[in-house]
């Protein structure tokens, strides 16, 4: 092999090694991949007490309001389903039924931060995923399991709104959400409280009540 040849040989390998080098550094640092169809926080909230369908009037503003508070980050919504109806010993089917969706959504988008919430009878919901007995017990019948703990720890926040154990001295806040919850009762509220006043019992969205909540949680989220 002549000397201009052996040169020319000698460039081409080189070449060849760099092409080489550069395309195993491609192999070992891919790119991050997204989690297709997960949005960064979910709502998952359980109406009150014949409220409107899906959030309820309650769950719709404190969805609302937390959405505009949190900048551009995405926020979808899980209405709890359960009959939300008089019959008050069915809220161990909207906690159980919380409790499957949370289960699917931490295994299908781990990293959706948690957003827990509910509304007078709603309430009572998350209190039991939170293991409080729903009206401090004072009704006995079933009552659902408190959320696992490896279900729990996913939860960013809790916002409830005239909760019922709130009358008997037993808060969200005392669950084992801690300081992550919020338990808000309007003043005169006789379903959260001692209050007299049966219209404030449906007077947390004008008063601005949700929009609290939703400000106590987006400072978690």
């Amino acid at each position: 092999m002549g000397y201009v040849t052996l040169l020319r040989f000698t460039a081409r390998l080189g070449a060849i090694a760099s092409a080489l080098g550069c395309a195993a550094t491609v192999v070992a640092a891919p790119p991050a991949v997204a989690e297709p169809g997960c949005s960064d926080i979910e709502v998952v909230f359980a109406r009150g007490t014949n409220d409107a369908p899906n959030l309820g009037n309650v769950g719709q503003a404190f969805a609302d309001a937390l959405r505009s508070q949190v900048g551009g980050q995405t926020v979808t919504t899980y209405a709890v389903n359960y009959p939300a109806s008089f019959d008050f010993l069915t809220s161990a089917d909207g906690a159980a039924d919380a409790t499957n969706h949370i289960a699917n959504l931490v295994s299908q988008c781990p990293s959706t931060r948690i957003v827990l919430g509910g509304y007078s009878q709603g309430a009572a919901v998350v209190d039991m995923l939170g293991g409080i007995p729903p009206l401090g017990n004072k009704l006995g019948g079933e009552i659902a399991p408190a959320l696992p703990s490896n279900l729990a720890q996913s939860v960013a926040a809790v916002a409830v709104f005239g909760n019922p154990s709130a009358k008997f001295s037993v808060p969200i806040t005392n669950s084992q959400f801690g300081g992550r919850a919020i338990d808000i009762c309007k003043d005169g509220d006789p379903i959260c409280s001692d209050g007299r006043n049966p219209f404030a019992h449906s007077d947390y969205v004008s008063s601005g009540l949700a929009q609290q909540g939703a400000s106590f949680v987006a400072g978690l989220v």
